[in-house]
């Protein structure tokens, strides 16, 4: 279907901001960039506090959102968009607030390391090292270590995917759920949503070769399971998922495969593709009510992964 017209005004107003491709700046450029995006208004929860915590390449640092309530809760653990290079937990710190709110959950923010300064496997060492923290110090957040999931977007939705297998593989932490949001999955530039959106809008072809060039260490990485999921030999007993794509997104055919393998697997799936709208349509939430709809099923899913 064509563009939802409120997602062509946000493009529209998006586009008069950016007046340079990503790709032809520094990573740093483009970090000081996104940080320009302002945040969108999200529900006060009851506490919030930022830590530092031991991981295997240093402190990393995350943000611990509390609900209302007593607990112990579930607990939500969240990595941030971005291709590995840019975003923060700033940028996504509404969706956290939202599905902590939406979901009574406690929401972890994991502010991974970002390439080309660290490079695979820095940023899913970080999340998975994270994760296996929250597990181990359960009793201390008032959280429940048999109701963990993990979630992210884009470059998030990819290392929710990968710390899920790392979790299996590793025998702990024990997953209820993984949220992958319009993820990145494997480095396959022919895929005809590739193809189709080289151009855009929102998330280009190029975007993605930049990321994936600053992101891998070499061309052997981009086959590794941690980084591109697709290429593991089997996806048996992972956490049940929930897959959103968007129809103007290149990453869209490589989310609907990683749904399908994980199908083929005998894993439960709730895939879903969106209609008329782009990559990021679901932290557009405040101009484009589809991504309402997004938040909204995400925090259904979670709800009935955590009871």
């Amino acid at each position: 279907m064509p563009l939802h017209p409120q997602m062509k005004a946000y493009i529209e107003l998006m586009a008069a901001s950016r007046a340079v491709p990503m790709e032809s700046l520094t990573p740093q450029e483009a970090r000081k960039m996104v940080n320009l995006a302002p945040r969108p208004p999200s529900p006060e929860p009851a506490k919030v506090e930022d830590r530092k915590i031991p991981g295997p390449h240093g402190e990393i640092p995350i943000r611990i959102t509390w609900p209302a309530g007593k607990g112990p809760f579930p607990v939500f653990v969240w990595f941030h968009g971005g291709g590995w290079v840019i975003g923060s937990i700033e940028l996504t710190d509404h969706l956290v607030r939202h599905f902590s709110h939406n979901v009574q959950c406690v929401g972890v923010s994991v502010d991974y390391r970002l390439a080309p300064e660290h490079k695979f496997p820095c940023a899913i060492d970080d999340c998975y090292a994270a994760t296996k923290w929250v597990h181990d110090n359960a009793k201390a957040l008032n959280v429940n270590p048999a109701k963990i999931a993990v979630g992210g977007d884009s470059a998030g939705g990819n290392l929710s995917a990968c710390v899920a297998l790392m979790a299996r593989d590793k025998g702990a932490p024990k997953l209820v759920h993984q949220a992958c949001i319009y993820p990145v999955i494997d480095r396959n530039f022919n895929r005809t949503s590739y193809v189709d959106n080289a151009a855009g809008p929102v998330l280009t072809k190029g975007m993605m070769e930049w990321f994936w060039k600053l992101y891998l260490r070499n061309d052997k990485d981009a086959y590794h399971p941690y980084v591109a999921p697709l290429h593991a030999a089997d996806l048996r007993n992972l956490a049940p998922a929930t897959v959103i794509t968007a129809e103007y997104d290149p990453l869209r055919d490589e989310g609907a495969a990683y749904a399908k393998k994980l199908q083929q697997f005998g894993v439960p799936v709730d895939y879903k593709c969106y209609d008329g709208v782009t990559h990021g349509f679901v932290s557009m939430w405040p101009a484009v009510d589809i991504g309402k709809d997004g938040v909204k099923h995400v925090s259904e899913n979670l709800k009935k992964a955590f009871k």
